[in-house]
């Protein structure tokens, strides 16, 4: 089997695992805060890590770039929050697609931040996907829907996030960033939590701990995608989540996606597609 091919299903298995956590997510967070369900998730991840962490000890806990860490789990709390509580009150397939909006603004800050060079080949399906996202988000001069803004900020926080995480790789090992990310996160979630405690049936924990599970399986089934395929050829795979939103919300939660949901999810798709071809493109043209 080809690894392009191989990369392809490994990312394609990621969204639909990250979509069933998101769908999880959304059906317990009906009664459970969304600070408490996060905090439940975030104790599993540190449990599935541990082994990696114990192993790294103390070298993983070792840094030079302690603000950049902390400024990594701020942005990181804000993405899921905002994220997570637009998913429990809005359709799964409208908050995925305005959560690719992401795009547009590591475009943005890759060029302010990093200093990175993007020229119009790139910055055109960027901007193009971008429209998509409005479409879906239905602006007035009213304003949006306030969980809709909330996706957005979501989107906003995830690519400083990223922005952040390229910089941090430079000097970080992984272990490291895991590590500060995830006790962060633990510790950040854990105060909001405790103020807002719901004692969760059986039912419901088992759920929050299966987010916990789900979602570091999603991160190896993502790891694994990129380790096997080129970025160009697996990216595409990505905006599969679309889908599986769209069927899940109408399957589970009994949600029809809109016309305008649907639009707007396919010029972001459009975009996506043509970013790839031109990323191709560039790959494979010869030196001069």
């Amino acid at each position: 089997m080809p690894e392009n091919l191989k990369g392809c299903i490994w990312l394609v298995l990621a969204s639909l695992i990250f979509t069933v956590m998101t769908a999880a997510i959304k059906d317990v967070g009906q009664r459970i805060p969304v600070w408490e369900i996060l905090f439940i998730r975030q104790i599993c991840v540190i449990a599935i890590l541990s082994p990696r962490m114990i192993q790294s000890f103390p070298h993983a806990f070792k840094t030079d770039r302690l603000k950049l860490h902390g400024a990594r789990v701020f942005c990181s709390v804000g993405a899921m929050a905002a994220g997570f509580t637009a998913v429990i009150h809005m359709p799964l397939a409208d908050v995925t697609a305005i959560s690719f909006a992401r795009t547009l603004f590591i475009t943005l800050l890759a060029v302010v931040l990093l200093k990175e060079v993007v020229d119009l080949r790139r910055w055109g399906p960027t901007i193009f996907g971008f429209i998509g996202v409005l479409i879906v988000l239905q602006p007035s001069f009213d304003g949006i829907d306030y969980y809709a803004f909330l996706a957005l900020c979501s989107a906003v926080f995830l690519a400083v996030v990223i922005i952040v995480t390229r910089t941090l790789t430079k000097t970080e090992s992984p272990v490291t960033i895991m590590t500060y990310q995830s006790f962060g996160l633990a510790i950040a979630f854990a105060i909001p939590a405790y103020f807002y405690w719901e004692t969760p049936t059986a039912i419901e924990l088992i759920a929050m701990v299966a987010t916990g599970v789900l979602m570091s399986m999603a991160q190896y089934a993502n790891i694994k995608a990129y380790k096997h395929g080129e970025a160009s050829a697996v990216q595409p795979m990505e905006y599969t989540r679309l889908i599986f939103a769209g069927l899940i919300g109408i399957l589970v939660f009994q949600e029809t996606p809109s016309y305008l949901t649907i639009v707007g999810s396919l010029v972001i798709f459009a975009g996506a597609a043509y970013s790839v071809k031109e990323m191709r493109r560039v790959q494979h043209a010869p030196d001069a």
